[in-house]
């Protein structure tokens, strides 16, 4: 599966913006997607996943509350709503693939960068 990323930008603090992630191949509904994020000088770390039909999400601490992830099978198409942004935030943005809820990371597509100004 062949994935990309977009809709991220800069944004204040407080401020919102919605990630989206294409996916290519008719077997998308067959992967659990999953977001990460990689801050300047800092490891790589999840930020949330989303199981096959979309019923089951899970987050970091970080972001709970605050994010929401969902997908649309017959796009081949998931999101990331980022609400309530704060500087800490700012990363660049991978989605990312796999075959089930404890292996999602197989497939990575090209990162997107969110800025938050404080």
């Amino acid at each position: 599966v062949q994935l990309q990323a977009c809709g991220g930008g800069l944004v204040q603090a407080g401020g919102s913006l919605r990630l989206s992630c294409a996916a290519s191949g008719r077997t998308f509904s067959a992967y659990t997607m999953a977001w990460f994020r990689q801050a300047p000088g800092k490891e790589r770390e999840f930020v949330s996943r989303i199981s096959r039909s979309g019923v089951s999400t899970s987050y970091a601490d970080s972001v709970k509350g605050r994010f929401t992830m969902s997908r649309d099978n017959a796009k081949n198409m998931v999101y990331l709503q980022m609400n309530s942004l704060k500087p800490e935030d700012t990363a660049v943005y991978y989605c990312t693939a796999g075959p089930s809820l404890s292996q999602y990371s197989d497939y990575w597509g090209q990162g997107t960068q969110v800025t938050v100004s404080s």
